[in-house]
């Protein structure tokens, strides 16, 4: 999926992210509001892992979408 298109439907997309990074918060992906880095950040964050696996695993779960 176009991360244009994840931005647009952050909404719907929430609950999906939350389904699959569940160590991170409503306040967390609030903040992410559909940014892709932040949302990166957050995960690295959490999860302590570096930013390539981060997006990696972005990449991997919204290509699928």
């Amino acid at each position: 999926m176009n991360w244009d298109t994840v931005k647009g439907k952050w909404a719907q997309a929430k609950g999906d992210v939350k389904t699959k990074w569940g160590q991170l918060t409503d306040d967390d992906l609030t903040e992410i509001d559909g940014q892709r880095e932040k949302l990166a950040g957050k995960i690295q964050e959490r999860y302590g892992i570096v930013k390539e696996e981060a997006e990696k695993q972005i990449d991997e779960h919204f290509k699928t979408k």
